[in-house]
């Protein structure tokens, strides 16, 4: 059952792959805000997944966080989440994002359960 306090936490080593600028999204060699977005968002997802019903899956619906300090390639990164509120299939998870120097980002990402065949059917006709 998925309910509020649940955490997640999920590690990765900063590679030249997730910097700025090998991402496109920066002109330099440290971890990229989009990387850090998708550690929390698989921080998240991962966190509630054992929860989920057969079929089930969850979709990110919104991220707000800041981006306060930079990280070097090598350097060890982590993400903390914790499950703040459940509206029926409306998740809300307050995030955090380290590195080995201390606070590197933080703020809250909502997901959405949705039932997996379902959802990529009207992806499907959306394609046509």
């Amino acid at each position: 059952m998925i309910t509020i306090g649940l955490k997640g936490h999920l590690e990765r080593i900063v590679t030249e792959e997730v910097t700025a600028a090998r991402i496109g999204s920066g002109l330099v060699k440290v971890f990229a805000t989009p990387m850090m977005i998708a550690l929390i968002e698989q921080t998240c997802y991962e966190s509630v997944s054992p929860f989920l019903e057969e079929g089930q899956g969850t979709v990110g619906t919104l991220v707000s966080v800041t981006h306060s300090a930079a990280t070097p390639v090598g350097m060890r990164v982590w993400c903390d989440s914790q499950l703040i509120e459940v509206d029926r299939r409306r998740l809300v998870f307050e995030v955090k994002a380290y590195d080995e120097c201390g606070l590197i980002g933080e703020g809250r990402h909502e997901r959405f359960i949705i039932d997996s065949a379902k959802f990529q059917a009207k992806i499907d006709a959306k394609a046509k």
